[in-house]
């Protein structure tokens, strides 16, 4: 069972592994502007630091549900693919923000494009598997079929 999962599992230690990485970018920034915690303001430059940590931290519950969903449900190549695409956005989205508030808005903006993507996705592969296994119906094996 494992690796049939294995892209995902991938994908999912390796945001870890980033969202690690954001945050302790964010204990730098405390050491560099001499914040000490548990302080959240400070100069405007660690401001934000920490809020784009904060924001990436928001998100990150609702990536790895839509991941693993989008994944399972539809398919593991699109959805780890579409992560990794996720995990770039996001790495443009705090290095962005860490320069000034308008560099965050590309990162953020394809980073929910991803999302969403990923949600369609796994509420696509959901319906699909409710039809097969309650009424018997396959949207996957007609379009197959008909391709």
């Amino acid at each position: 069972m494992a690796g049939d999962l294995v892209l995902l599992a991938a994908v999912s230690l390796l945001s870890a592994c980033q969202q690690s990485h954001f945050a302790w970018l964010v204990g730098k920034s405390r050491k560099q502007h001499k914040i000490m915690p548990p302080e959240v303001t400070g100069t405007p430059e660690f401001d934000r630091i920490f809020r784009a940590q904060q924001n990436c931290v928001e998100f990150y519950p609702v990536f790895l549900v839509a991941l693993w969903i989008a994944g399972w449900f539809f398919n593991q190549e699109l959805a780890a693919l579409l992560g990794l695409v996720y995990m770039y956005s996001r790495h443009k989205y705090f290095h962005g923000y860490a320069e000034s508030a308008k560099g965050r808005i590309t990162g953020f903006y394809w980073s929910m494009v991803v999302l969403l993507s990923l949600m369609a996705l796994g509420a696509a592969g959901i319906s699909n598997s409710f039809l097969d296994e309650y009424l018997d119906f396959s949207i996957g094996k007609k379009l197959h079929k008909l391709l």
